[in-house]
């Protein structure tokens, strides 16, 4: 094969989590395996940065290991993005003109696309991560017959856009990362005549937690459930903040709630004493905050795969998840892992039950590991990845 070119809309060392963090890991280990890869994304430093600034200079760089070429991205008419973007949060019906704004006002660039369009015929393929970014939508248009994406589709209004059911039935692949999104897919789109693969995510099965020395350097010596990731409404933070806040209404004690990573959220005046935020922590010291959390509780209601998950996992924690996420979900049933809720009373009950029988709660986790060891190592998926993109490239 010759070169593979990664498409995202932003790229970058220790990147928060995110479609990003998933495709650094697909790339680092494609790299380090021989395969000629190369990232192109624009200049925006992160999701949660400004997207009109080049934050990055453009041109050749490297991150997570592998090469990089930045292209200066378009400025956007963010008031009309916003208009249209309230509309699809809120579940309102949007019109394929209303689409065409959310997506043409969103991070692109016009120069990235002019590089593809002119250098096209020096890769193989190029793959597009995720599925709603301008980088994705018009990027992939330039010459579908290379183009594989990985979506990391949701059951979201999004999802539901007329263009893309009119774009996504013309790429040549389509990789993911669960088998729920896999379902989701072919409900949603035409893909007679698109190869498709439910590949997963690799995760470094190398690493393990010091519970003491979490405890230690944070001075957090109460038991505590643990959230690792953005914090924001979106990952339906907001909801796992409200049913602790009851819980610890209801079964007053030393119970904690500990955020770790990035974003911000109003925290209830009645949990201040009970919910501690410590932002972002080095890689080491949230394995540390696995292994000493009594659980993991992840309350996203869409997500195509959890690294997190498979991190609380191997550092031999259980986790709870929502009964709307259908992927985490599938991964707590099938792993045997974790128990999921859809309302306050499960929320309570299932708290309850893993706080309650500590023998339970520690073969879940063992459980957890085990299913993450033999389905989520890197040297399986590494060579599940080079397979599928020789036949797509054939």
């Amino acid at each position: 094969m010759k070169k593979i070119g990664f498409v995202v809309p932003w790229f970058a060392d220790n990147i928060p989590g995110g479609a990003e963090a998933a495709l650094s890991g697909i790339v680092s280990h494609l790299f380090a395996s021989g395969v000629d890869v190369e990232v192109l994304t624009t200049c925006v430093k992160q999701f949660s940065s400004d997207w009109n600034i080049d934050f990055y200079p453009q041109g050749p760089d490297t991150a997570a290991g592998v090469p990089i070429r930045r292209f200066p991205v378009r400025k956007r008419d963010y008031l009309a993005f916003d208009e249209v973007n309230i509309k699809l949060m809120s579940g309102t019906p949007v019109s394929i003109e209303e689409e065409y704004i959310f997506l043409k006002e969103m991070v692109n660039s016009t120069a990235l696309y002019e590089y593809i369009d002119k250098h096209r015929d020096e890769y193989s393929l190029f793959v597009f991560i995720p599925y709603m970014f301008g980088t994705t939508y018009f990027g992939c248009q330039i010459c579908p017959e290379k183009s594989v994406l990985i979506p990391c589709f949701h059951d979201e209004s999004y999802a539901y856009f007329k263009r893309f059911k009119e774009v996504f039935k013309n790429q040549s692949g389509m990789i993911f990362l669960a088998e729920p999104e896999s379902v989701l897919a072919h409900e949603l789109y035409d893909l007679t005549n698109v190869k498709t693969a439910v590949l997963g995510l690799g995760v470094d099965t190398n690493i393990s937690g010091d519970a003491d020395s979490f405890r230690s350097k944070y001075d957090i010596n109460d038991p505590f459930i643990l959230y690792a990731g953005r914090k924001d409404s979106g990952k339906n933070v907001d909801t796992l903040l409200d049913y602790f806040t009851a819980y610890k209404r209801r079964y007053p004690g030393d119970l904690k709630l500990v955020l770790i990573g990035g974003g911000e959220i109003d925290i209830p005046i009645r949990a201040l004493d009970d919910v501690i935020d410590l932002g972002f922590v080095p890689t080491q010291d949230k394995y540390d905050a696995y292994a000493a959390s009594l659980l993991l509780c992840q309350p996203s209601t869409n997500e195509s795969f959890s690294i997190v998950i498979m991190e609380s996992w191997l550092c031999g924690r259980p986790v709870l998840v929502h009964d709307q996420c259908a992927v985490t979900k599938s991964f707590a049933i099938e792993s045997n892992g974790g128990l999921y809720f859809s309302d306050y009373p499960e929320f309570e009950g299932c708290l309850n039950h893993l706080i309650s029988n500590p023998e339970i709660t520690n073969t879940m986790g063992s459980l957890g590991r085990k299913f993450v060891l033999e389905n989520y190592d890197w040297d399986v998926l590494t060579n599940k990845y080079v397979e599928f993109f020789e036949q797509v490239s054939r």
